[in-house]
């Protein structure tokens, strides 16, 4: 088992999770955190700490697509080691739906 960040995080990124974790397995991008599943061992502090309830275990329905989006950008992103500050709007944003088609599409908003 492993920890993952689900889409909640995306435009959230409180980075609470990040203080915790004993291994240093969070990695950011611009819009979120990822936990890099082959390094996560599955301890699951992160999992309480997190505000937007973002973070799960790859066991919970439904994962495989998070597992994959955790290690893809994981292998690209550079690791955190300190908790950073969330972007502004981050309660605004906390809860929205389709966060990951709105942030990681090719060309938002021009509907392509």
């Amino acid at each position: 088992m492993t920890y993952v960040v689900t889409e909640n995080c995306i435009a959230c990124k409180y980075m609470d999770c990040v203080e915790v974790c004993p291994v240093d397995c969070f990695y950011e991008g611009e819009n979120t955190l990822v936990i890099h599943p082959d390094e996560c061992i599955d301890c699951g502090v992160c999992e309480p700490e997190c505000p937007a309830e973002a973070i799960s275990p790859d066991t919970d329905p439904d994962m495989d697509r998070w597992v994959e989006f955790n290690r893809k950008y994981s292998e690209i992103w550079p690791v955190i080691l300190e908790r950073g500050e969330p972007p502004e709007n981050a309660d605004a944003m906390d809860g929205v739906p389709d966060k990951l088609k709105t942030m990681f599409s090719p060309n938002p908003g021009n509907g392509s």
